[in-house]
């Protein structure tokens, strides 16, 4: 996964105490757990601290962690610890609020942003002075056939960690494999793209089943089969064309397959179909294009072009005071911007934490009533590691290539790791794979289903007035009651419910809160129904949606 070099700029920070609401801190909400949102806030929180200014910050991410992404590949590979790739908001920014959530939908108009429930099912909303959003893109397929279901992304780590166990698995299948056909599609891996994303995946796919097959004894060199489809007539665009041959070469010589100008059209149970329409049999298809806005950036009334936030040079959205975008999801004009040239940052990591920092300093400026500054950053240069010791690294005008270009990869990325735990973790990693066998083991963390029973004993409520709606659930044993408050005089019952029956599906129907509680009236054993599962049943299934719709009209529509 590619990210150029990058390092802190310079602090530029109010002076303290000045201009900050009175009475209350300085509210600022962060989107996104990435290189932007996590290095915006860790910015905020330091100089917040230093200049003994009242700021108080909030990060919203999905998971308690940011990840590495140039380390992805080396997930894939083993060459590092599943773990050693991420480092915890929480170190990272040890000032700052973090709310493990998703973001619902932004208020713009009453600064308030809506996330998803937590332990208890109710959402969180958070109200902010000033909004950060650095929400990222994500991986989408949509005008793809079937790439949804059988193409793998490789943009988290949980992404990274399900190819490397599909890879695994596909060996040990391969190993006991009796018909030739069938062994050769298994053992046929696609990358489609031919980016730093892409390169990097096939080479450290490529790297890993060469070192694992000592380990297969019925598998050869010989049955793999390793292809990167790539749109363009050369490999890695973004570099110099002396560099980008030297990669394209160099794949080629180990024996990856590169088909140039050609584009993956569409996918399915065992074939990547291009757009040529030629079917290449396979079970293992990686896509690391297309990318689009993260659905919550998609949704917001906010000025956009090729689905990223429009922002000035100080980070600031456009025609917003209040509201700031960095990252991927935000259209960065650099130095040079003309209307009829226009020239905006890339999407990298070296760019991101940069902006990032400038955007905390700006707000901090903001608030102050201080002139802001201007986003002027140009790049450093960029790196690519190529697997087996080799890989390119071009700065300014000095273009490497080989061992000392990898090399310098690996110090650059290892110095850039947050937190020296994550340093000496990677570090030994790196060291025992010069020497050890690559790790064949298979980690099965597969998602849990999303139906399951759940027991209650009696006085115990299912679920409350109010929650918001996350499950539907079948009655296998025992009595429950539906009640509703009426206006500080108590509950009204409204049913009672026993074996067979169900109920919660009206707040799934209608996207709304729980209008009635459910309690446990005689112990109940219940057959639970994520929302997921339940959506696509009644959305494939019109007539099991008239069912529920219909015994909810027949109870007052109430759950």
């Amino acid at each position: 996964m590619f990210t150029a070099l990058f390092a802190a700029p310079a602090p530029q920070t109010p002076a303290a105490g000045q201009g900050l609401p009175s009475g209350r801190p300085l509210r600022v909400v962060v989107l996104g757990g990435g290189f932007g949102g996590v290095y915006a806030a860790k910015r905020l929180t330091e100089e917040a601290a230093a200049r003994r200014v009242a700021v108080e910050v909030h990060v919203v991410n999905r998971e308690n962690y940011m990840a590495f992404q140039p380390m992805l590949p080396e997930v894939i590979s083993g060459s590092v610890g599943v773990a050693d790739t991420v480092s915890p908001i929480r170190r990272v920014v040890p000032r700052a609020v973090l709310h493990m959530r998703e973001v619902e939908s932004v208020d713009l108009a009453h600064n308030r942003v809506t996330c998803s429930p937590g332990y208890r099912p109710k959402s969180l909303i958070l109200e902010y002075d000033h909004l950060v959003i650095s929400l990222g893109s994500v991986t989408d397929f949509r005008g793809m056939t079937g790439m949804a279901e059988h193409a793998r992304p490789v943009k988290t780590l949980g992404d990274a960690l399900a190819l490397r166990n599909h890879v695994i698995h596909i060996l040990e299948e391969a190993d006991t494999e009796p018909e030739v056909e069938v062994r050769r599609k298994m053992l046929t891996f696609i990358v489609a793209g031919g980016g730093f994303s892409g390169v990097e995946v096939i080479a450290e796919l490529h790297e890993f089943v060469r070192r694992a097959l000592g380990s297969y004894r019925r598998i050869s060199t010989g049955d793999c089969r390793f292809i990167l489809i790539h749109s363009g007539d050369i490999i890695l665009p973004e570099v110099d064309h002396e560099l980008a041959q030297y990669a394209q070469s160099l794949l080629a010589k180990r024996g990856v397959e590169i088909m140039l100008n050609q584009r993956l059209k569409a996918a399915a149970a065992d074939y990547a179909i291009l757009a040529d329409g030629t079917r290449i049999p396979t079970k293992t298809l990686v896509a690391t294009v297309p990318s689009h806005p993260n659905p919550v950036v998609d949704a917001l009334d906010l000025p956009k072009e090729r689905g990223r936030i429009l922002v000035d040079p100080t980070m600031r959205v456009k025609e917003r005071t209040n509201v700031w975008a960095v990252g991927d999801c935000a259209l960065v004009p650099v130095a040079g911007w003309t209307e009829t040239a226009p020239k905006y940052a890339p999407p990298t990591a070296q760019h991101a934490i940069r902006e990032a920092a400038l955007c905390a300093d700006n707000i901090l400026a903001a608030a102050a009533g201080r002139e802001l500054a201007a986003f002027e950053f140009a790049g450093l240069g960029s790196l690519a590691a190529l697997g087996r010791r080799r890989g390119i690294a071009q700065f300014m005008n000095l273009k490497l290539s080989g061992l000392i270009a990898w090399s310098m990869w690996r110090t650059v990325y290892l110095m850039k790791l947050p937190g020296i735990d994550r340093k000496i973790r990677v570090g030994t990693a790196w060291f025992l794979n010069l020497f050890l066998p690559p790790d064949i083991v298979q980690l099965r963390v597969g998602k849990s289903s999303g139906v399951s029973q759940a027991h209650f004993e009696p006085g115990q409520n299912v679920f409350e007035e109010g929650d918001l709606g996350d499950r539907v659930y079948i009655i296998i044993k025992g009595t429950a009651e539906v009640v509703r408050s009426t206006n500080g005089s108590g509950e009204q019952r409204l049913a009672t419910l026993g074996s067979g029956q169900y109920f919660g599906e009206m707040a799934l129907l209608n996207r709304a809160p729980r209008n009635a509680t459910v309690r446990c009236v005689e112990g109940l054993d219940l057959l639970s129904i994520e929302k997921g599962d339940f959506n696509a049943l009644i959305t494939h299934l019109g007539e099991m949606r008239e069912s529920f719709e219909r015994t909810a009209t027949s109870r007052g529509r109430t759950q």
